[in-house]
């Protein structure tokens, strides 16, 4: 979805940068801009060669570390020599003077995107494969080499989840609009149940139906988007927090949990998480419990940025608002789950 002609880009400067950096661009250029993301604003460009898409840092005060499209843009690259499906990158802008915030562009991919995880009016067996699909492609990406493809300092080494933790407590704490006993106790308890450091690989950081494209008529993952949270990290972590869908109802953020799985053809949770096991050659997934507490934790704190994104005027969606009102209720399921492990 798009709102045509509805945009904050400069198409002057935009334009003749373009020129300057992408080898075979043709003017004019027009742009629409897509309607549904909460993070990166990302727009449809539209010339004389054909469409592309941009992606840019939103414009206002962010936080640290925040909206790190120059990351997407080089995990992009790097992967594009591997099996994880992912579009063409052809150039990073860096200069805030051109379009008023850091932004790369990239290959525009012809295809489906779904934001309802029980994809609706499909067969059970097409979302049977497409869930397949999305399995297989994540383990891919945990089964490169990150250092063969370039990206051996691309993370800071060791004591992933412990920083990761850090990171998503300050991120909340920064963004905090309310108290929320729940998200304290939750970043007292976190640290002290850490699980053993796992083999580091590369991680999305945000892997959901969502942030993929579909080919246009067959149930495959063609392009795997919004990699601004990619880092060297816990394998384990990214795929649980993909694989947090089964615990969340679609009334509070686009879950499976309390639908008939086996009815849509889609499968549980059980089933999905052997199905990755067999793709990456693990045994088991020690931990998983802590794993899903961690993520909805850090989805609580995503959610809180944007309630706070929505207040200051710089959030990238209208549904911003609505969506940031979830950041309790997720925190509170959450801390259900830690407490259900016991050593609270």
């Amino acid at each position: 979805m798009t709102t045509a002609e509805q945009h904050d880009l400069p198409l002057g400067r935009l334009e003749g940068w373009m020129r300057d950096h992408i080898e075979g661009f043709r003017g004019p250029l027009a742009a629409e801009q897509f309607e549904g993301g909460q993070s990166n604003p990302t727009y449809k460009l539209l010339s004389g060669d054909g469409p592309c898409v941009l992606r840019r840092k939103p414009l206002g005060q962010l936080l640290p570390s925040a909206h790190a499209v120059d990351r997407e843009y080089r995990v992009m690259r790097a992967l594009s020599r591997t099996a994880v499906p992912v579009p063409e990158v052809y150039a990073l802008c860096e200069d805030d003077s051109v379009i008023g915030s850091v932004f790369y562009v990239m290959e525009f991919l012809d295809g489906r995107v779904f934001w309802d995880p029980r994809l609706p009016d499909l067969d059970p067996a097409e979302r049977h494969t497409m869930f397949q699909s999305m399995n297989a492609v994540i383990a891919a990406l945990h089964s490169v080499d990150h250092v063969a493809v370039g990206l051996a300092e691309f993370g800071r080494p060791g004591n992933y989840m412990g920083r990761q933790i850090a990171r998503w407590s300050r991120q909340y704490q920064a963004s905090e609009t309310e108290q929320q006993p729940a998200m304290d106790r939750l970043i007292d308890w976190l640290p002290r149940h850490l699980p053993p450091e796992a083999e580091p690989r590369i991680v999305h950081g945000d892997y959901r139906i969502d942030n993929l494209i579909f080919h246009p008529t067959g149930p495959r993952v063609i392009g795997v988007l919004d990699w601004e949270l990619s880092t060297i990290g816990d394998p384990l972590a990214d795929f649980a927090y993909h694989a947090m869908a089964w615990r969340v109802s679609p009334d509070l953020f686009r879950g499976l949990a309390g639908i008939d799985l086996a009815g849509l053809g889609i499968p549980t949770e059980e089933e999905y998480v052997a199905a990755y096991c067999a793709h990456t050659g693990r045994s088991h997934t020690a931990d998983w419990e802590f794993y899903m507490v961690y993520s909805l934790f850090r989805l609580a704190a995503i959610m809180q940025g944007i309630a706070k994104r929505a207040i200051d005027g710089t959030a990238a969606s209208s549904q911003a608002v609505e969506l940031g009102r979830l950041a309790r209720p997720v925190g509170e399921q959450a801390w259900t789950l830690a407490r259900s492990l016991g050593a609270c």
